[in-house]
């Protein structure tokens, strides 16, 4: 009687935002049945919803639902409110929560900034167990031009901007990291971190198209436009709406992440919903579509696009499609978020007032001027770069799972 390989102790995998839970669900997707074991998450902000579709996962901890969305410095109101709202003890929890499950885990991953990989770490460290960490949120990119002055002006992003020498000190213990474009390996390596860079994590969890866009563009230039995912989106997709109704020679479809009744219009404006997936916006002589479900479709299908969002708009330019943005009163894209992605993107990243006239006339420029555009194209494909990451990375917790 042949008796059975003996399983493997479960994966702990931590995340700590929207699209790093999106890249710890599709990392998780990359390991067959997870090593031969269940996998255990723990978002560390918002209620890890990316997870849910991923078999053999048990969540762990209680959801942490933050007013800022998950950007506590990114404003002093961001800080304030989520400190109302239960801040410190709810991440103590955290802390108890991931402490907890590394003892009975086989090895941690951390997906997400510095304060993730503080946690991973030291549950890592207390449970003996070897980590991995994915950091997607740095770029060495953040710091081209930026100057003392300019440090000094986004003191609230300073751990976003460069890694500090704690988390570096953290990073050197672990097992791997890996980072999210070349420039950022070569900045860790000169300081003593093994990082490696395999592809892009945003490439990694662009969804392939998921319907046909062709009855709506009609052959005409596509028009993307990406409110978000957070609540900066009650302020741009007003503007953004606007906007479109500028430039009548492309047709602008909207990614829309959240449920219909999230819709905010401009004055004068009319919302018709003709299903769960469709609806159109209706006002100054124009048409606009929105499209839930689509996100993948609407990216490829793009020539421009307009963004509030981060990692969408790093898709975008990945793809090389030209992203013009404009900055919001936040909580995401507030003008130092908008500023730093525009360090991180170069040329793909146009940023203007936020006035519809004026990105109407920015898009109708990437529209019209062909050789600009190409610009923008292949400085969003050498800073984005292509995907990959992710077979790699589950092939190094694969190994770790069997040793």
């Amino acid at each position: 009687m042949s008796v059975p390989p003996p399983r493997s102790r479960p994966l702990l995998l931590l995340s700590n935002g929207t699209a790093e839970d999106l890249i710890g669900a599709r990392l998780l997707g990359h390991l067959p049945e997870h090593g031969g074991s269940e996998a255990w998450v723990l978002p560390l902000v918002g209620a890890g919803r990316a997870y849910a579709a991923v078999p053999g996962v048990t969540r762990l901890g209680a959801a942490l639902d933050l007013p800022s969305g998950g950007f506590p410095f990114g404003s002093l109101e961001n800080l304030r409110a989520d400190l109302q709202a239960g801040l410190v003890g709810a991440s103590l929890g955290q802390w108890r929560d991931a402490v907890r499950a590394a003892r009975g885990a086989g090895a941690v991953a951390v997906v997400g900034d510095a304060y993730a990989l503080m946690v991973g770490s030291l549950a890592a460290r207390l449970a003996a167990v070897p980590l991995i960490h994915v950091q997607p949120l740095l770029s060495a990119h953040y710091l081209e031009g930026l100057g003392v002055g300019g440090a000094l002006r986004e003191l609230n992003a300073l751990g976003a901007n460069l890694p500090m020498p704690y988390e570096l000190r953290l990073a050197r213990a672990a097992r791997a990291v890996f980072v999210r474009d070349a420039a950022t390996a070569r900045y860790y390596a000169a300081r003593g971190v093994r990082a490696r860079w395999a592809g892009s994590f945003a490439m990694d969890v662009l969804p392939p198209p998921e319907r046909d866009l062709s009855p709506l563009t009609g052959g005409r230039p596509v028009l993307a436009l990406l409110p978000g995912s957070r609540e900066d989106h009650r302020e741009s997709l007003p503007l953004m709406l606007r906007a479109a109704a500028r430039v009548p020679e492309a047709a602008a479809l909207v990614a829309w992440p959240h449920g219909w009744d999230a819709v905010t219009l401009p004055g004068g404006w009319t919302f018709h919903e003709q299903d769960a997936q469709t609806a159109w916006a209706v006002g100054e002589g124009t048409h606009v579509t929105l499209l839930r479900g689509a996100f993948g479709a609407v990216a490829r299908a793009a020539d421009v696009a307009v963004g509030t969002s981060g990692t969408a708009n790093e898709q975008l330019a990945g793809l090389g499609v030209p992203v013009v943005a404009f900055p919001t009163h936040g909580p995401q894209f507030t003008p130092g978020f908008a500023r730093r992605q525009r360090r991180l993107l170069g040329e793909a990243l146009s940023m203007v007032n936020p006035d519809p006239a004026v990105v109407a006339a920015e898009v109708g420029a990437l529209l019209t001027d062909g050789a600009r555009r190409a610009r923008a194209a292949r400085a969003g494909l050498a800073r984005v770069g292509p995907a990959g990451a992710l077979p790699v990375i589950a092939a190094e917790i694969r190994q770790l799972a069997e040793g």
